[in-house]
């Protein structure tokens, strides 16, 4: 029996043979440092994880096994930032997809004149720092120093002295809209790209057939667009399920708006316990794994698909 037929596949030439040599030749090194460069912190953090080590105490240091694992998973701090990761994660990607969208089609429809300005002033945002845009939202909803209080005082709830930071819903509030207004940009491009890939054939088709603006979004853009909108949807998430710098600053995890980054930030570096920390990283990492795996497989994420392969 040839090998083509055991395995099913086309048998390669030798000039195919060749090319796919040279590819890993050249792209080789560059996978191997990569791998390197990414495998060693998550192996070194798994393996710091195993003990009981706190830099106060370098000598005391103790192999215990999965117990930090069980002493996380047992605590409702970890639980309940888990959540609050979660209920950040949920709503900011939802708003960022819907205004997201609205931004590319605004930008896809405009007049070829307009598009570099517009693509520029809605980027942004996006160009800013994180940490500079983190403390710009502070200080405008702060108490002291903020001007939100008196441009919006005449919307129902908000009142000059209104303490944006004084508990958990208006807390939870200002860091989600900082980070939608942040981000929506990234994921307006994405879907921007997606829409450059609707085959316009088909949409003249569909005006053809009477097809109104609403069948020609539903039956014809949005189905040309699913591997971009789910690829937009899972870079975003998985970014979002990250966050930390919004909440450091503005709140540093008051009124219960802690989230998983912080919570591993002030177990590794606030109270030097590597051991649990490492092990709180290994969660997280976890945790975006297993996002990245619901979304490919799943909700069926062609990566391929959304840049125009096969």
């Amino acid at each position: 029996m040839s090998s083509q037929a055991a395995t099913g596949k086309p048998a390669m030439s030798e000039r195919a043979r060749a090319e796919a040599r040279l590819g890993w030749l050249l792209a080789g090194p560059a996978f191997v440092i990569m791998l390197l460069v990414t495998a060693y912190p998550i192996l070194q953090a798994i393996y710091e994880s195993l003990f009981r080590f706190r830099l106060t105490a370098p000598d005391e240091r103790q192999f215990v096994g999965l117990a930090n694992y069980a002493v996380i998973l047992s605590d409702w701090v970890w639980w309940r930032d888990l959540l609050v990761t979660l209920l950040i994660t949920v709503i900011t990607v939802a708003v960022e997809l819907v205004l997201g969208f609205a931004l590319a089609l605004v930008m896809h429809g405009a007049i070829k004149q307009l598009r570099g300005l517009l693509r520029t002033a809605i980027l942004v945002p996006y160009g800013i720092i994180t940490v500079v845009s983190a403390f710009a939202w502070f200080y405008a909803f702060d108490i002291n120093s903020g001007f939100v209080n008196q441009w919006f005082a005449w919307v129902p709830g908000i009142s000059p002295d209104l303490n944006w930071f004084a508990e958990f819903g208006t807390s939870i509030f200002v860091i989600i809209a900082s980070e939608i207004w942040k981000t929506t940009p990234f994921i307006s491009l994405l879907l921007l790209a997606g829409l450059a890939q609707v085959p316009g054939e088909l949409t003249e088709a569909a005006k053809v057939d009477g097809a109104t603006r609403w069948e020609l979004f539903r039956k014809v853009t949005l189905p040309n667009m699913k591997a971009a909108i789910m690829v937009a949807v899972l870079f975003r998430a998985l970014d979002a399920f990250r966050i930390f710098d919004n909440v450091f600053i503005m709140t540093n995890g008051a009124n219960n708006t802690e989230v998983l980054s912080l919570l591993a930030y002030r177990t590794s570096i606030g109270r030097l316990e590597i051991g649990m920390g490492s092990a709180i990283s290994v969660l997280l990492f976890l945790c975006v794994l297993l996002i990245a795996f619901l979304a490919i497989k799943v909700f069926k994420v062609d990566l391929a698909g959304s840049r125009g392969g096969n």
